[in-house]
């Protein structure tokens, strides 16, 4: 199902109690749960994601990752700040909506990336 993202405003975000995911319903019925890990390692942020995808950065080791704060960026985005220090991804309203629909060959793919790197997830 193709999903306008120009319509894919969250109506909510809440952080789960224990800050390990993001939980967010879209304007539109959508709702998803994003893990704090997995929004830490694909973070849209020039850090992880470089200038260019030749300078993307695998990120190991944020299995028990949490997210600290949720702060808005104008009405397009949020910024999230990790317990890890990590605090320059903006994730717009299209990355996350996008992020929840494909969660699963997101995931799939950061647990092949870090297989065929000999990274882990805990190190």
């Amino acid at each position: 199902m193709a999903i306008e993202h120009d319509k894919a405003w969250p109506e909510q975000l809440r952080v789960s109690a224990d800050r390990r995911t993001l939980n967010v319903r879209f304007a539109d019925g959508r709702a998803c749960e994003l893990e704090a890990e997995l929004l830490r390692v694909r973070s849209p942020s020039a850090e992880v994601q470089g200038h260019s995808p030749d300078q993307r950065v695998t990120v190991a080791g944020k299995a028990d990752v949490t997210i600290s704060n949720v702060l808005p960026v104008g009405n397009y985005a949020v910024r999230l700040v990790f317990d890890d220090g990590h605090d320059t991804g903006i994730f717009t309203w299209k990355f996350l909506s996008e992020t929840g629909e494909a969660k699963d060959e997101v995931w799939a793919g950061y647990i092949a990336e870090l297989t065929e790197k000999g990274l882990s997830r805990t190190a």
